[in-house]
């Protein structure tokens, strides 16, 4: 058996260190996201909140959460806390998950976006860029100084389709979910007929069907898009293809076997057995499949496509309104401050950042 009694509390020292492996390559992981997150956010501020910027934000939440996860595993079993093996343990275990599984919940949303969008405007194919299926489409019109106030510190700013409603409604229905299952925990832990360990064992085999379908999505719309995409004849194009067929690839081999370990195994489960023997060695190896290869080379990918910044746009001054006169011999000849405005405006990139 994987697990078997002991009188110690702290983990195998081979467990002990892929524990803290994990929690320095997603702690690495979230720190890459949240400085690309600035540095993104620095070149184009004006836009607000683009889906190029959600992405970084998630990915580096989720890896904050699992980085908070490995210390606080090691910290419990070496302390015994008890709430530890029970409802705490399992919401610091569940919340970068669900965080996780939003993200890429979000980028097939995108996907599905970009195919339906090609469905239906096969004529301007020529004008749809394949980076618009991670980042959102800005207008062409220049934002009003209303508009400017509200994008620094809200979301109102980000055009939300219906599908990424589902995506938000989805993933608030998971949390609910969540929650109530660690409140049967807890109860659990009293003198009742609720079995916690049962009630944990249902949440994970539910989330890990839910991942597998998810990679079964993202494999199909992967596949429409990646042919649709090889039908527009630039080298834009091409690129963008491989990213997005790289994503597909890398999501369907990592959650398959991430949720296969889930379903057949108690690797998930790992903060209940602090006062249990564990085998380091087998242990040690599901963990890295379950944590690594299903969360942490994914949310590295991601990255590493996104990696580019957006372009630099000159932000215009405004200085004390003036008119530009042409001077002649004989008369002079005025022209508005809208025609300056105008003039002005032309010079600006409207567009978001390439992946």
């Amino acid at each position: 058996m994987m697990f078997e009694l002991r009188d110690g509390g702290c983990y195998p020292k081979a467990l002990v260190v892929v524990n803290a492996a994990l929690a320095l390559i997603d702690g690495a992981i979230a720190v890459t996201a949240f400085y690309q997150l600035i540095r993104i956010h620095s070149r184009d501020s004006h836009l607000g909140w683009t889906r190029q910027k959600v992405f970084h934000l998630m990915i580096g939440s989720s890896n904050v959460g699992y980085f908070v996860y490995f210390v606080l595993t090691l910290v419990a079993a070496c302390k015994g806390w008890p709430c530890w093996s029970h409802s705490c343990g399992f919401i610091v275990m569940a919340c970068p998950n669900i965080l996780f599984l939003a993200a890429f919940l979000l980028l097939l949303s995108f996907w599905v976006d970009l195919c339906h969008q090609a469905n239906d405007e096969d004529d301007e194919d020529e004008d749809c860029s394949p980076r618009d299926s991670l980042l959102e489409r800005t207008s062409d019109k220049p934002p009003s100084s209303a508009d400017s106030h509200r994008r620094c510190c809200s979301f109102r700013a980000s055009q939300v389709g219906s599908r990424q409603k589902v995506v938000i409604l989805v993933s608030a229905l998971i949390f609910v979910l969540m929650m109530a299952s660690a409140v049967l925990i807890w109860i659990g832990m009293g003198k009742n007929p609720i079995d916690s360990l049962v009630v944990a064992r249902v949440y994970v085999d539910l989330f890990a069907i839910a991942v597998l379908l998810l990679a079964g999505a993202l494999a199909c719309y992967g596949l429409l898009l990646f042919f649709k995409m090889s039908k527009v004849r630039s080298e834009r194009a091409s690129s963008e293809m491989w990213k997005v067929a790289g994503l597909a690839i890398v999501s369907v081999l990592c959650f398959t076997s991430s949720a296969c370990v889930a379903l057949f195994t108690d690797i998930p489960m790992l903060y209940h057995w602090h006062e249990r023997h564990v085998n380091g060695v087998y242990t040690s190896l599901l963990l890295m499949l379950y944590y690594f290869i299903g969360s942490s080379v994914p949310s590295a990918f991601v990255l590493w496509v996104m990696r580019e910044l957006p372009p630099s746009i000159a932000v215009n001054v405004q200085e004390e309104s003036r008119t530009i006169a042409f001077i002649t011999d004989s008369s002079v000849t005025v022209y508005p401050q809208g025609w300056t405005a105008a003039t002005s405006s032309q010079n600006q990139v409207s567009r978001a950042s390439p992946i």
